[in-house]
């Protein structure tokens, strides 16, 4: 059995970014990332971390070294990055020019915008991969 390696904070209100989630629990199955909501202020304090920091956009925390951490864009190329031949798709992204910077500027509109995009939930989804501190699985 092998240990979590990463948390995923994401918008546990937003339609898109719960679809994102479970896609990612699908692939992984809580072996390389647990989950924790941002309306879970207890859970997300632990880093130093508010609800208004993640209005940047999801954040990817390294288990092991938790002062590693990715938002926004970067934190969805390295989740990419992370799962099996994502490296391949993520490096390929990186080196086209202009690619990552049109990338970086859609990320941030669908992020400001993705209530009216996309819909907001009328409860919090909370992954069955959370991260420890008494919500663990």
């Amino acid at each position: 059995m092998s240990s979590i390696s990463y948390y995923v904070v994401y918008d546990g209100n937003c339609n898109l970014c719960v679809t994102l989630v479970r896609l990612l629990e699908t692939l992984d199955q809580g072996k390389i990332f647990h989950y924790i909501p941002m309306q879970d202020e207890q859970a997300i304090a632990q880093w130093e971390i508010t609800p208004q920091g993640c209005e940047l956009g999801v954040i990817l925390i390294d288990a092991k070294e938790p002062q590693r951490r990715w938002q926004g864009s970067d934190a969805a190329e390295e989740i990419g990055r992370l799962l099996p031949l994502g490296s391949i798709f993520i490096d390929a992204y990186r080196a086209l020019p202009g690619v990552k910077w049109v990338g970086d500027r859609v990320y941030a509109q669908v992020r400001d915008h993705r209530y009216t995009l996309c819909g907001q939930r009328s409860c919090t989804y909370h992954s069955p991969y959370k991260t420890a501190q008494g919500t663990s699985r």
